[in-house]
């Protein structure tokens, strides 16, 4: 069956993604969100569309080619190696693997990828990860080093634990860039450059295990800027 579109404006939205306005019956044809709401629908709108953006880059990197994985530009490559080492050291901060430990403990609740996408950037939950002591000092770094465009702090099953920036899905289990380095217990970054499912910045995706008593806990990953 074909996707459906109605106009809100000059914005086409899916009927499966507008949302019902309360307190009218709703008919079997396209919805549309009334024009004072169509700020709120497009955010989601937009965070849904870049989830399945993402989806698809992770099962065609399964089957790229190998021109795809081509060496990086030395100068990028450079960056790659530095962001490397810089995550290792991160990872290895105290204060980092003390969050992920208590996080490991405690476990995400009732947070899933489907309920993330749904909230807004405002939402009390979205906030409560953002404003952290991890999350600041993750932030931190960040600022202080203009080649990378995002750090996040991931448990031991891929969940969401801190930030800089809010990440496009709450849980990446089954991205390399989380199961790469927390398999093999050692620094990992991709071979591409690709637009960075939150950010959109053209990068490079790299990640280093957060290490506790010689096991892998968790992983800090970041996206090093290709510009």
């Amino acid at each position: 069956m074909g996707l459906r579109l109605k106009e809100c404006g000059n914005v086409p939205i899916p009927r499966s993604m507008a949302l019902p306005t309360a307190g009218r019956h709703q008919p079997n044809g396209p919805v549309c969100r009334n024009t004072n709401q169509t700020g709120i629908t497009m955010n989601r709108f937009h965070r849904v569309a870049g989830l399945l953006a993402a989806s698809f880059l992770a099962i065609t990197s399964l089957v790229s080619p190998a021109w795809a994985n081509a060496n990086l530009p030395p100068e990028l490559q450079a960056k790659v190696e530095k962001a490397k080492k810089l995550l290792t050291d991160r990872a290895a901060d105290p204060a980092i693997v003390a969050a992920v430990r208590d996080a490991n403990a405690r476990g995400p609740g009732a947070m899933t990828n489907g309920t993330w996408i749904e909230l807004e950037d405002g939402a009390p939950a979205v906030k409560a990860v953002l404003s952290t002591g991890p999350s600041r000092q993750i932030a931190a770094w960040e600022t202080a080093d203009k080649t990378i465009n995002k750090i996040v702090l991931r448990d031991n099953k891929g969940n969401l634990i801190a930030a800089s920036v809010r990440p496009l899905i709450f849980n990446n289990a089954n991205r390399a860039v989380f199961s790469k380095p927390f398999e093999a217990q050692q620094p990992w970054a991709a071979g591409e450059i690709k637009p960075d499912p939150t950010t959109q910045i053209p990068s490079v995706h790299v990640a280093a295990p957060v290490m506790d008593g010689g096991k892998a806990i968790g992983v800090l990953q970041a996206g090093v800027s290709a510009q």
